[in-house]
């Protein structure tokens, strides 16, 4: 059942986003930071982290969860650190996604041929 929980939950974010693509003028970055300070503003009045319990990955994979998982670092380094933790604990707690999508990126960049543009 979670896997089902998890590709509804997933899907109807993706849905959401897409129709926001296709009925604002807004571009693709904008709506990628929207995302991530929708998820982190959601995780600092704590209500992604019940959300992100229901869902599992349909909740955590998108981008959303990626700010769910840096406010989740900052409020740890905090706690531990004290106000150097507000700057720490972002990059301490995203660094493993972000290292293993440049990572993987450029593993798949030397199997794949690329279309160059003119």
């Amino acid at each position: 059942m979670s896997y089902i929980t998890a590709f509804l939950v997933g899907g109807v974010i993706c849905a959401l986003v897409q129709i926001l693509m296709e009925k604002t003028k807004m571009l693709p970055g904008r709506i990628m930071v929207l995302l991530v300070c929708l998820g982190a503003f959601l995780s600092f009045i704590g209500l992604y982290q019940p959300f992100a319990d229901f869902a599992g990955a349909g909740a955590s994979v998108p981008l959303t969860g990626f700010g769910h998982v840096l406010m989740k670092g900052v409020k740890e380094a905090v706690d531990s650190e004290g106000f150097i933790g507000i700057f720490k604990g972002g990059f301490k707690a995203g660094a493993a996604g972000c290292s293993s999508a440049l990572i993987f990126s450029y593993l798949v960049s030397l199997i794949s041929k690329p279309k160059i543009r003119k």
